[in-house]
């Protein structure tokens, strides 16, 4: 009875063994690992990038709006302060 019984754990364990990933399996399972990683980081690099160039288009069209503002009151008062002195010589 011990004898039958060593070797259905014998079996058992040789089975158990022989079901597990082989080499190659683990290796394409790791280099799928990788390359999902390596697509993530691609996308988190070009997402970081589109999010910086929109934040400089951004401030660059505001100092644009700013200047324009400030051009139009500049304008404002040279107009105001041109009226006060007689409006135009001719």
């Amino acid at each position: 009875m011990k004898k039958v019984l060593t070797v259905v754990a014998l079996a058992g364990m040789v089975t158990f063994v022989a079901c597990g990933p082989s080499e190659q399996e683990k290796q394409a399972m790791e280099k799928k690992k990788q390359d999902s990683i390596n697509m993530v980081m691609e996308k988190m690099k070009a997402d970081s990038m589109q999010a910086a160039q929109m934040q400089m288009e951004k401030a660059k069209a505001d100092s644009l709006a700013k200047v324009a503002e400030q051009m139009k009151q500049d304008s404002m008062a040279k107009a105001e302060e041109s009226g006060k002195k007689g409006g135009k010589k001719k």
